[in-house]
């Protein structure tokens, strides 16, 4: 499954081809290998030239005194296969692509080099990087194939990053190390023709130095391995924190349905991330804060984080970022925690959480308070106030002493944060390292990097199981058969009945009783209420039987404007009139990442309002309960406004009955959408007023 890059990231020696005094990318590469210590030879190669940066320039790979290792390929697109084809022939292993126009777009002469490309890799086993990139940095090996030489003084360390925009690496890897990040290795993956980002990330996982993994992603060209990948990192106690492009990017085939719509290319991404406990980052600013908070910091038990400012105005601020994020939450202190702060704060001052302590006199003063707020049990994080010192030319250093003290004696993470940006200097970046907590800036990102650091903590080790093979029978979720499988994983349908006339729909209603729902039946049209398909709280016989007349005509004049194009009508479905709060509850397989479901506030407006919470499948119990929670939906379910509690357990059996039953007959289903999902008071359970299962194209079922 995975095609290990060490031959690029550990090459033992390196043959530069377009080696050119007068080219920018190989000078650079080719000064940052010998100033600052590549152990390995070098050799370039160019053609035209016998000697080039005052050593001997080889014509070819058949020219060298020994095979290379690697090449770094820095010559026109035209030329690159020929020059790897010679390479291979002659004991090269593997290579570095600069070159663009290869295999990326449309262009038939584009996409044929990059299918002669992936052949030559599968003839020879060379293993090629790239194209369309900009270079690894190997901080450890010294191996420094990127073309910035500022970038080789960074200092090694832990933090392994990966990005398919090489431009932007460079950037966010300086301002990463200008905050104290410290990297393993820096790689621009390119287009991926050779070793692609799930390659990098197990190679990552597997490699001793490495113990956080940074990612910007584009694209996952191939999904299976990054998320397996993902799995042992998460297993390994190794977090990813990524960010990803194409967040306002949609499915074509989400057309099919809200559950479709809602579950676009970069939800079902944001799943996959939840689910494989990757920290999914809204800007390349955050993503250093949670890179940080990893690099420095323990692992939380849960999500309750104790403030420890110094400002009034910081503690309002609090209230009011908390109040969107889900990710952490900020208990109130118990009584000897508040006793124990006292005696530190101004006399005016009530110890709460957030704490507003004024401005400590000492750093041990400081330890105190954060030692009494570790010790309380209902917190499993602490944050501190704290910006790093300016060095001896501003002040001198204080000694880190006191809290280091309180961080021997705790297994709680504790991060300093401040409240906005502000410099460092290199005595501060010491400092931080002495000391050994992460100091970040901001108070969004230092929430949202908490939340990470607890999102992790509450996966780590856990080894995220295959999914099942699909063993649903056909005939279940066919016809009245779909209605009972339902039923029995804890969808019950309103009473109802199909009919086929207007007098028909009458008489149903009659055995129904009223008040009932009267609705259109069309293989045609899929959403009834766009058409006006849907007519409610009918009262009698005379009603349901106009009802139907005129929804029949409904019909006839969309086909007739053509909104639906020539819609047929199948009949009437005629349904006992329920009430309680709307949900949708949905399912779908997403063509990345595999089965989905999708909950959220229902009705007409539900792509409007886009309350939802999406997840990948399997769903159990706690995590269904957890969906819920994070949604405006559960303020309506706990009763809103008098309107009676709704029967929430309920909706958390159909949530866990809905993932049962589609991991079961996903080979016959592509999508099912309950919508509404009617939840009645609390101990009356849930209806599933309308249901629309969308059938695999390879397996056509028929009702």
């Amino acid at each position: 499954m995975f095609t290990s890059p060490e031959p690029v990231l550990r090459a033992r020696s390196v043959a530069i081809v377009g080696a050119s005094e007068r080219a920018r990318w190989p000078s650079s590469i080719f000064a940052s290998l010998r100033d600052h210590g590549y152990p390995g030879k070098i050799y370039p190669i160019n053609p035209r030239y016998q000697q080039v940066w005052g050593v001997t320039c080889y014509p070819d790979f058949a020219s060298l005194p020994e095979p290379a290792d690697h090449a770094l390929v820095i010559i026109p697109a035209a030329a690159v296969q020929a020059t790897l084809e010679e390479g291979a022939a002659h004991g090269l292993k593997s290579a570095t692509v600069y070159a663009a126009s290869i295999g990326e777009g449309h262009d038939p002469e584009i996409v044929a080099r990059g299918a002669a490309l992936k052949d030559l890799c599968r003839r020879t086993g060379l293993i090629v990087g790239g194209p369309n990139c900009m270079g690894a940095m190997s901080m450890r090996e010294k191996a420094f194939f990127y073309p910035n030489g500022d970038l080789c003084t960074v200092p090694a360390g832990p933090v392994g990053a990966v990005f398919q925009s090489g431009g932007t690496l460079q950037f966010w890897c300086q301002t990463g190390a200008a905050r104290g990040l410290k990297f393993s290795y820096m790689v621009s993956s390119g287009n991926e023709l050779g070793i692609d980002i799930a390659d990098y990330v197990n190679f990552l996982v597997e490699d001793e130095h490495t113990k956080t993994i940074a990612l910007f992603i584009e694209g996952i060209r191939r999904p299976d391995a990054f998320m397996a990948a993902a799995n042992k990192a998460l297993v390994a106690g190794k977090p990813i924190v990524a960010i990803k492009t194409g967040r306002s990017l949609r499915s074509r085939a989400a057309a099919q349905s809200h559950t479709g719509a809602i579950a676009g290319d970069y939800e079902a991404y944001a799943a996959m991330c939840d689910r494989y406990g990757i920290a999914t980052c809204s800007s390349l600013d955050e993503m250093v804060e949670v890179a940080l908070a990893f690099q420095y910091t323990k692992r939380p038990k849960g999500k309750r984080v104790g403030w420890v400012t110094t400002s009034g105005g910081t503690v309002d601020l609090l209230y009011d970022y908390m109040d969107g994020e889900r990710g952490t939450v900020m208990p109130d202190y118990g009584p000897a925690t508040v006793a124990a702060i006292q005696p530190h704060i101004p006399a005016e001052m009530t110890p709460k959480n957030p704490l507003d302590s004024g401005i400590p006199s000492t750093l041990e003063t400081a330890a105190k308070i954060c030692a009494a707020v570790a010790a309380d049990p209902a917190i499993d994080m602490i944050a501190w106030a704290a910006q790093l010192p300016g060095g001896a030319g501003k002040r001198k250093l204080v000694d880190p002493q006191p809290m280091l003290d309180v961080m021997a004696a705790t297994d709680k993470p504790l991060v300093a944060f401040g409240r906005m940006l502000y410099p460092l200097t290199p005595a501060g970046l010491e400092f931080q390292d002495r000391i050994g907590i992460a100091h970040l800036q901001g108070l969004q990102p230092t929430i949202r990097a908490l939340g990470a650091l607890a999102a992790f903590g509450a996966r780590e080790g856990r080894k995220v199981a295959e999914l099942p093979a699909p063993s649903g029978w056909r005939d279940a979720v066919v016809g009245e058969a779909l209605n009972a499988t339902l039923a029995s994983h804890g969808m019950t349908l309103p009473k109802s009945a199909f009919v086929k006339t207007p007098a028909g729909a009458a008489d149903a209603a009659g055995e129904i009783g009223f008040p009932v729902a009267l609705k259109i039946v069309s293989a045609e049209l899929s959403h009834k209420t766009e058409v006006g398909g849907v007519l409610l709280n009918l009262k009698s016989a005379a009603e349901v039987k106009a009802g139907a007349e005129s929804l029949a005509a409904r019909v006839h004049d969309a086909s007739l404007h053509g909104s639906s194009g020539a819609a047929r009508l199948d009949g009437y479905l005629v349904q006992e009139m329920v009430s309680g709060v709307e949900v949708i509850l949905g399912a779908r397989s997403d063509p990345l990442y595999g089965p989905v479901l999708v909950v959220g506030s229902g009705g007409v407006m539900v792509e409007l309002v886009k309350d939802v919470a999406l997840r990948l499948l399997p769903v159990g119990a706690a995590e269904a309960r957890e969906m819920i929670a994070g949604l405006k939906l559960s303020r309506l379910l706990a009763g809103y406004r008098g309107q009676p509690e709704a029967d929430t357990e309920a909706l958390v059996r159909a949530i866990c009955g809905l993932s049962d039953f589609y991991l079961a007959h996903r080979h016959w289903l592509t999508d099912i959408e309950i919508n509404p999902l009617i939840v009645l008071p609390k101990g009356l359970g849930v209806r599933a007023v309308d249901v629309r299962p969308i059938y695999s194209d390879t397996e056509p079922v028929t009702a």
